[in-house]
């Protein structure tokens, strides 16, 4: 029988919810034993290169860039999972969604104490290989349909280890509230 194939990605956000993935500790070698892991920054493989049964994303929607690999991940991938706040409301970057992005451009390149000084003639930069920022921060439930989703910031690496592996053996998922409570 063959393994389920797993990619991952991280969009908008801090990549903190793969390093909660990796805090799984042993259990990594456990996961991957269940699984076969295709496009990830995990394992440095930049494009599918197969069909894959689970894509995990983590963070929102940020740029055009952001985008297109959300919808190449919706594409090739049978499941989708949203990992963490990031991806499944916007999380911290979103803070940016009540600020006009004329403002957030202007403050950023023009009128911070850093710039003020270096940027004379007031640049913003815009080159056709810079992603394209959007207007504000999306959840990735926004712009594709989301199978599953893990809540956290970062989500505990228990919680992520009791989902995949409930999801990849078919196993219900019994997650215990102490797993998932904020305090």
């Amino acid at each position: 029988m063959s393994k389920p194939i797993v990619a991952t990605t991280s969009l908008a956000g801090c990549f903190g919810c793969h390093m909660s993935l990796l805090d799984i500790d042993e259990k990594v070698l456990d996961l991957f034993k269940l699984v076969e892991l295709n496009k990830s920054p995990l394992n440095d493989i930049k494009k599918f290169n197969k069909k894959c049964d689970v894509g995990i994303i983590e963070g929102g929607c940020a740029n055009d860039e952001n985008v297109h690999v959300l919808k190449d991940f919706r594409k090739n991938c049978n499941t989708l999972i949203a990992l963490g706040s990031c991806a499944i409301t916007g999380g911290l970057p979103a803070l940016r969604n009540n600020i006009k992005l004329k403002e957030c451009m202007e403050e950023a390149y023009i009128n911070n104490i850093t710039t003020k000084d270096n940027n004379k003639e007031e640049i913003i930069p815009c080159d056709k290989d810079i992603p394209k920022i959007l207007d504000r921060i999306y959840p990735i439930n926004e712009v594709v349909k989301i199978d599953y989703y893990i809540p956290g910031c970062p989500p505990r690496a228990k919680l992520i280890w009791l989902t995949l592996r409930a999801l990849i053996t078919g196993e219900e998922v019994d997650i215990p509230y102490e797993v998932i409570k904020y305090d």
